[in-house]
C-alpha cells in the first residue's frame, strides 16, 4: 500500500535516516521500509556497547533482515547525503547540529509519533502532562475497551504508537500516552481527544524553560478541529489558560471543586455534566485506585472515554476494578502489618508529593537517585510531615539530606546509605513498624544507578520479597 493516512505520503523510493536506536526508532525504520523507503537507522553509542543488552541485539538483528542499515558510532553531517526524511526518537533533542544541518537542507524532520498520526485510521485519544499520564492512559484504554471492539494503547508507554495505529481499524479507538519529548520535533499531530493533566517544572534541562516545556505540551492540540475535544485540569492554573488557546471543545476536569459543566466531584460521587445532563459514575471511595491525584487521573480519563463516545454503564464496572500501573504506588507485599509500595515512577517531586498524600502519614520513604535539581522546598515540607523516616539513596542524597534539614526533619532520622538499593530496602525493613507504611518514591530519575525507573521499581520489589 502506498498511500497512507490523513496526508496521503508515499515514502517508496524516499531515504529515511532514523536517529536513535530505541523502540520507537526500531517501529519507525520498519514501518518505512516496508512503505518501500531505503532506511538507516543510527546510534551514538557504538554497536558493542548497545549489544550488551540481549534485546537490543535481537532488535538490530531483525532490522538487518528487514535490509535495514545500521550504522553506529559517531554521527556527522555526510549522513544526510540524498536523505529524504529524518526521524528523531523521542531522547534525542531537537537542537543537535546534525538536525540542524538537514533543517538548512530542506530535509523533512518528523517523529515517530507523527508518522503514527498520519497512518491511523481509528480516532486518537492522546494524554500528557508531568504527571498521571501512564495510570490516566492505562485506565482510558480500559475503558475504551468496554466500548470499542478494538482498542490500542501505546505511545510513552512502552510500546510504538505507530506499531497501534496500524492495528487499529476505523471502528476502533487509541489511547496514547504523549510525553514532551516525543512532541519537540513533531510538526503535525491530530488527536480528536487530547487530555492536559498537569504542567509542573520537569525536563527543563532538556527544553531549556518552563515556557518552552508547556509549549511542547500544547503542541498535543494544536492541530485540532472545532469537531475535537480538549480535556483540561481546572485545578493546575497551567492547563486551565490553555482553554484560551484551543481550538476544540473544551471539557474541563476538577476534584477541588464544582463545574458547570465537566467531570468533578459531587458530594463523594464522580459525575460528569455535559450538555445540560447530568450523569452519575462511581463514588470516590470505591475506585480501583488510591490517592488524590488518581481521582485526577480518572477524572480525566473518563471524561476522554465519555467523550469518545464510551457510556457511564460501561465505565462503572472498569473503575471499581482498575488497580493501577506498575511502579505507580504499586503494592509489593506487606511483612509483619508493614506494607511495602513500589512507587519507582515517581522520578520527579512533583510526583513523589502526590503520592505522600495517598497516605495517612507514618511512611518510611526511600527517595534519591539522578538529581534533576528541582527545588525541594515543598515536597521536604511534606517529607517532615508525613515521614518518620527519611532514607537517601544515589547522588542526590547529599542535597536531599541539607533540604531535609532545612524543613525541620532531624538529623537522627536522616539516613544516607550510598548506592544501594539492598542497603536502603534491609534498613527501612529494620527501621519499621506497624502501623507504618515504607514507600519507594524517589522524587530523582534513576540513571546514576539504573538504566530506566522500570529496572529501579523491579530491584525494589526483587528486594522487598526476598525479605
Amino acid at each position: 500500500m502506498e498511500l497512507r493516512g490523513t496526508q496521503g505520503l508515499s515514502y517508496r523510493g524516499k531515504t529515511a535516516l532514523i536517529i536513535g536506536a530505541g523502540i520507537s526508532g526500531y517501529a519507525a525504520a520498519k514501518y518505512l521500509a516496508r512503505e518501500g523507503a531505503r532506511v538507516t537507522l543510527s546510534d551514538a553509542k557504538s554497536e558493542p556497547e548497545l549489544e550488551k543488552d540481549a534485546e537490543t541485539r535481537t532488535h538490530i538483528a531483525s532490522l538487518r533482515a528487514q535490509g535495514i542499515s545500521c550504522v553506529f558510532g559517531a554521527q556527522g553531517e555526510e549522513q544526510l547525503a540524498g536523505v529524504d526524511l529524518l526521524v528523531l526518537s523521542p531522547a534525542v533533542p531537537d537542537r543537535i547540529p546534525l538536525v540542524r544541518s538537514a533543517r538548512t537542507r530542506g530535509i523533512r524532520v518528523t517523529t515517530e509519533v507523527e508518522l503514527a498520526g498520519e497512518v491511523a485510521c481509528a480516532p486518537i485519544c492522546a494524554v500528557t502532562g508531568t504527571n498521571g499520564k501512564t495510570t490516566t492512559t492505562t485506565l482510558l484504554g480500559e475503558l475504551l475497551r468496554a466500548h470499542f471492539p478494538a482498542v490500542g494503547v501505546g505511545g510513552n508507554i512502552g510500546v510504538p504508537l505507530i506499531d497501534e495505529a496500524l492495528r487499529i481499524p476505523a471502528e476502533g479507538a487509541i489511547a496514547a500516552e504523549i510525553s514532551s519529548y516525543q512532541m519537540e520535533a513533531t510538526q503535525y499531530f491530530h488527536v480528536h481527544i487530547a487530555a492536559e493533566l498537569n504542567v509542573t517544572p520537569d525536563h527543563i534541562v532538556r527544553h531549556g524553560s518552563m515556557e518552552v516545556y508547556q509549549a511542547m505540551k500544547e503542541k498535543l492540540f494544536a492541530w485540532q478541529t472545532p469537531d475535537d475535544f480538549l480535556v483540561l485540569n481546572d485545578d493546575d492554573p497551567h492547563t486551565r489558560g490553555m482553554a484560551a488557546r484551543a481550538k476544540g471543545r473544551v471539557c474541563l476536569f476538577s476534584r477541588r471543586h464544582a463545574l458547570a459543566e465537566g467531570a468533578y466531584i459531587d458530594g463523594g460521587m464522580i459525575v460528569i455534566v455535559w450538555d445540560g445532563v447530568r450523569h452519575e459514575l462511581v463514588p470516590v471511595a470505591e475506585l480501583g485506585i488510591r490517592g488524590g491525584h488518581n481521582v485526577e487521573n480518572t477524572l480525566a480519563a473518563a471524561a476522554s472515554a465519555f467523550l469518545a463516545g464510551v457510556t457511564p454503564e460501561e465505565m462503572r464496572p472498569v473503575l471499581r476494578s482498575f488497580r493501577g500501573v506498575e511502579h505507580r504506588i504499586e503494592p509489593v507485599r506487606e511483612i509483619g502489618g508493614v506494607p511495602y509500595y513500589n512507587d519507582s515512577k515517581a522520578t520527579n517531586t512533583d510526583a513523589a508529593i502526590k503520592a505522600l498524600e495517598a497516605f495517612d502519614g507514618h511512611i518510611v520513604l526511600i527517595a534519591g537517585g539522578d538529581d534533576k535539581m528541582t527545588d525541594l522546598t515543598d515536597f521536604m515540607r511534606l517529607v517532615q510531615e508525613r515521614t518518620d523516616e527519611l532514607i537517601l539513596v544515589g547522588a542526590a542524597a547529599e542535597r536531599f539530606a541539607a533540604a531535609a534539614v532545612d524543613a525541620g526533619i532531624a538529623p537522627a532520622h536522616i539516613h544516607r546509605v550510598g548506592y544501594d538499593m539492598e542497603a536502603a530496602v534491609h534498613l527501612a525493613h529494620t527501621l519499621a513498624r506497624s502501623p507504618q507504611t515504607v514507600l519507594l518514591s524517589p522524587a530523582c530519575a534513576s540513571f546514576d544507578m539504573y538504566g530506566g525507573y522500570e529496572e529501579r521499581g523491579r530491584d525494589f520489589k526483587r528486594i522487598v520479597n526476598g525479605l
